[in-house]
């Protein structure tokens, strides 16, 4: 083409992670060396709350905590939280790189295709921020994870149905038991006659101890819904 070498004078595709330049950038526009640092969340894993588990052996099975409380919903998350991956977050959630969503959507699509096919969802519901946590940062990271997905899975985004309704802490600052009381009923459906009897795809950005998406299942389940799996692009392994 006559005019990508002129385009690539002016505007070189870099890779988001290393800076460099990527002739063949595609939609990721991610090197193939920073690729292949990225670790996949594979098997073994929980087969309902998609947790890794130690070994790199053996098959898919239900973990310990999801036996004695089994939860409403399933989870999966693509990605783990480290390196290149942590890197691309921070500056997409709190450095304004709004355009990071197209490689992070992508990654987690490609990575939970299959677990979102099996979900059969209805629609797409990104976990909400609280409008004043909206107004300081200007857009809610995961409805841009969201919208990509839904592109990719061809399937509706619903926001404002499901809202934040009280502000609360940054969950980051926080312990698993303080993060728990934090988010405790601080989610609300505004009209739950719209999500009665739907699988719902409940989408975030990183899942940590997993406090946030289940007090968004809590407010899901008093919606009627049928079913929830929820995904996110990361996810940060407890010690």
């Amino acid at each position: 083409m006559f005019f990508r070498p002129l385009l690539d004078l002016f505007f070189p595709p870099l890779c988001h992670v290393c800076r460099a330049f990527i002739p063949e950038a595609g939609e990721l526009f991610i090197c193939a060396d920073c690729l292949d640092k990225v670790t996949f969340l594979t098997t073994p894993l929980c087969t309902i709350c998609g947790a890794p588990f130690a070994t790199d052996k053996g098959s898919d099975h239900t973990c310990g905590a999801c036996l004695l409380h089994p939860p409403f919903h399933t989870c999966r998350s693509a990605l783990l939280l480290e390196g290149a991956v942590q890197q691309l977050i921070h500056r997409f959630k709190y450095g304004g790189r709004v355009q990071l969503a197209l490689p992070l959507g992508l990654l987690a699509a490609s990575a939970l295709s299959e677990f979102c096919a099996e979900a059969a969802p209805d629609l797409i519901i990104p976990v909400p921020l609280h409008k004043k946590r909206l107004r300081q940062r200007g857009y809610n990271q995961s409805q841009l994870i969201a919208q990509v997905l839904a592109k990719k899975l061809k399937l509706p985004v619903e926001v404002g149905n499901l809202r934040r309704m009280r502000w609360t802490e940054p969950q980051t600052t926080l312990d698993a038991t303080k993060r728990v009381a934090n988010v405790k009923g601080a989610f609300a459906v505004r009209d739950e006659k719209r999500l009665e009897g739907k699988r719902v795809l409940l989408v975030d950005d990183v899942l940590t101890t997993g406090s946030t998406m289940r007090a968004c299942v809590e407010a899901l389940r008093r919606a009627e819904v049928s079913a929830v799996a929820a995904v996110t692009v990361a996810r940060g392994v407890q010690p």
